[in-house]
């Protein structure tokens, strides 16, 4: 059966409402796209740095009931790491951190994943940052490698090294979703389209964009660009939404048989229409995130069996 890898942190969120209140909830950006892929039907592995601790046990008890499969070492940190999230009045959410990452020595696997994952803290936190450019290397002549940058500004440092760490994986990744939040950090000068299409000529295949309650956008390598509006909903809060819109993404891909390095050069000239429709399930799996408290991505029978074109804004950014 084909897997998918997922490289990065998992951790426990505290989310602390704006009445005080608060609880405690496995996530982690690449950890919530595993479970989101898996929540979808997909054969997932997660590379991970985690604890044997309650947190820990409690990261493996999430990711595992979802289907996920641990790697072999990703249990040896000597603690797990907590992010605490904060919720405005209107649910959206900022994040403070107590980190430890670094990256288990894996057993290659004789079969090679068909996409690689992997985004947000890990890609940018030493010591584990490097040792994620060295898995995606190893990968890249035989899967299709996806990225999201899921900045968080408060502990990746100056923003000039993040910078030059975001581009080049960017060039070195075949898929790439970031967030308009992340590009206003990243390059406040520059217009979201613009480092869009830029991006997808330095080596993606695809670069979406997403924009929040006003959907979202992708731009090919041969230069199709299609927008998407969001689904209204009512909003619980943000967490996980671009991670399960990531997720979203991988399956949609997956399903449209534009994942794998021999399928490289048809991502890169995937036409208008099944974007449009891969684009359209993603925000709706991000509208249903929303809708519930926590990263809470769905699962496949949740989704809604018609097509999406309802949902199409736009066909040109």
């Amino acid at each position: 059966m084909d897997r998918a890898l997922v490289i990065g942190e998992a951790l426990v969120d505290v989310v602390v409402r704006a009445d005080g209140t608060a609880d405690r909830r496995p996530g982690g950006s690449p950890a919530n796209v595993a479970v989101g892929l898996a929540r979808l039907g997909r054969a997932v592995d997660l590379l991970t740095w985690i604890g044997d601790d309650a947190d820990g046990a409690a990261v493996r008890d999430h990711v595992t009931a979802s289907g996920v499969r641990l790697v072999a070492g990703s249990d040896g940190a000597a603690r797990t790491s907590v992010a605490t999230a904060r919720l405005g009045p209107t649910g959206a959410a900022t994040y403070a951190f107590d980190l430890a990452w670094d990256l288990p020595d894996p057993t290659p696997s004789p079969t090679p994943p068909l996409v690689v994952h992997t985004g947000s803290i890990a890609t940018l936190l030493p010591p584990g940052a490097d040792a994620v450019g060295r898995e995606l290397l190893q990968h890249r002549a035989t899967s299709t490698l996806t990225y999201d940058p899921n900045l968080r500004p408060s502990i990746v440092g100056p923003v000039g090294p993040a910078r030059r760490t975001v581009e080049r994986l960017v060039a070195v990744c075949d898929v790439v979703k970031v967030s308009d939040e992340d590009l206003a950090w990243l390059l406040p000068d520059d217009d979201p389209a613009d480092v869009a299409t830029r991006w997808a000529s330095t080596g993606p295949g695809l670069v979406v964009v997403t924009l929040g309650a006003a959907g979202a956008f992708a731009v090919t390598a041969a230069g199709i660009q299609v927008h998407m509006a969001t689904p209204q909903v009512t909003v619980a809060d943000t967490v996980g939404a671009g991670d399960s819109f990531m997720a979203g993404l991988v399956d949609g891909l997956w399903s449209a048989d534009l994942l794998g390095a021999d399928r490289r050069d048809t991502l890169r000239n995937a036409p208008e229409a099944t974007l449009g429709q891969i684009l359209a399930r993603c925000t709706q799996i991000a509208a249903i995130t929303v809708t519930r408290p926590g990263a809470d991505p769905p699962t496949a029978a949740e989704l809604p069996s018609r097509q999406f074109d309802t949902f199409v804004a736009d066909s040109r950014v």
